[in-house]
């Protein structure tokens, strides 16, 4: 089963007026990603992501062409079950044969953003295939799924003091949450008005509702402790990304410094930025995202260092379809996931760009049973919104 085609495009789908939102990347009015269609010689098809930029808005001609110029004549031909193989050959470039028999990595210099980028689009991708070839769903060659449906939290949560308690309630009323996520840090100025807002959450969703919050890694380790310092009798299910992911040791710094868990990850790529997480102690909870930190293989890597240091595993799944698809498989496998980010702001990544429907409700989301990743592409939207700028 040889890799016959491969396609990557720049997808840009607009985001209607009324359900835009604007957070510290500022107003967002598209949804983008590079998609990634690898097809075999005998027609299975399989469908990757790849992100190279953070929210939902981004430019990837850059990723796309590395996708079609450089990545794609290397895998044309190659057997598409051989993952691994195909990962290692990737990240270690010309010197992949050494690395193999040494049995250590020795990756390319620029073996971080871009490069991950474009291995975690072709990772997803042939999963997929390996589940379609054999007639499984990707969890079942993961190692089997610990349940069909799993717990997931409403991701969104941009609105002022007066008025977040009743965004995050019609999460709540929507979908059955029990668990939601809210913006702060750079979007509000000063610490206090985030944790006002904090405040106002809490008072309004009461004890029994779980409620994390995501900085973007836009508070200075100082900003982050006030921060922590004003909202630590707010009981949150976690603190995400308090400081940028290259202070690493700024982020242990703020995590010893309260009792609020710290999640971590989006940014990150590759299982050694994890190690570094995990050895530093800067992270409660890991949160890769399978479209940036090297796709599937990686990210049930990542995971298994989260059970290792007795961790939770997250991802990041604000996303199009394949990475959301691929994170679900992920963490019906993984034994340190407890969660599923879903995401309440307008994703038309997903709901748009497949046929089938997410089965999000009662505050769980459903585990395909479907060949493969579980989804059909919807060929004729993604040609409508490819874009070409």
């Amino acid at each position: 089963m040889r890799i016959a085609k491969l396609q990557a495009w720049w997808v840009r789908i607009p985001i209607e007026t009324s359900r835009q939102h604007k957070s510290d990347f500022g107003q967002l009015t598209t949804f983008d990603a590079a998609i990634l269609r690898i097809e075999t010689d005998n027609g299975i098809v399989g469908w990757g992501e790849g992100k190279n930029a953070a929210g939902s808005a981004g430019t990837y001609s850059a990723l796309v062409h590395m996708l079609n110029d450089e990545v794609g004549p290397k895998l044309i031909g190659r057997d598409a079950r051989d993952i691994s193989g195909i990962w290692e050959l990737l990240y270690n470039g010309v010197r992949h044969q050494k690395a193999a028999t040494g049995g250590h990595a020795m990756p390319e210099l620029s073996r971080r953003g871009l490069s991950v980028a474009a291995i975690s689009a072709v990772d997803i991708a042939l999963w997929d295939i390996a589940g379609k070839s054999l007639g499984v769903p990707v969890w079942q060659l993961l190692g089997g799924r610990k349940a069909d449906r799993l717990p997931a939290y409403a991701s969104g949560g941009w609105e002022s003091a007066d008025k977040i308690g009743g965004q995050l309630q019609s999460y709540i009323d929507k979908g059955g949450f029990r668990t939601v996520k809210m913006r702060v840090g750079a979007m509000d100025g000063a610490a206090h008005v985030s944790a006002a807002r904090v405040r106002a959450a809490r008072k309004a969703l009461g004890p029994d509702v779980e409620i994390a919050v995501d900085a973007h890694g836009t508070y200075t380790v100082a900003e982050a402790k006030r921060f922590v310092r004003m909202i630590e009798d707010c009981d949150l299910a976690w603190f995400e990304e308090p400081v940028i992911a290259d202070d690493k040791v700024g982020m242990a710094e703020v995590r010893a410094f309260g009792s609020v868990p710290i999640s971590a990850g989006e940014s990150e790529a590759t299982r050694f930025a994890f190690r570094d997480l995990a050895t530093l102690r800067a992270a409660d909870i890991f949160q890769p995202d399978p479209a940036f930190c090297g796709g599937i293989s990686e990210a049930m890597k990542i995971a298994a260092l989260a059970s290792a240091f007795n961790l939770r595993f997250a991802p990041h799944l604000w996303a199009g379809a394949p990475c959301f698809f691929a994170g679900l498989h992920i963490c019906a496998a993984a034994p340190s996931s407890f969660i599923i980010e879903y995401s309440l702001g307008a994703n038309p990544m997903i709901h748009n760009l497949i046929k089938e429907s997410v089965d999000a409700q009662n505050g769980t989301v459903a585990i395909p049973d479907e060949p493969g990743l579980g989804f059909t592409i919807d060929e004729e939207f993604l040609a409508a919104h490819i874009h070409t700028g």
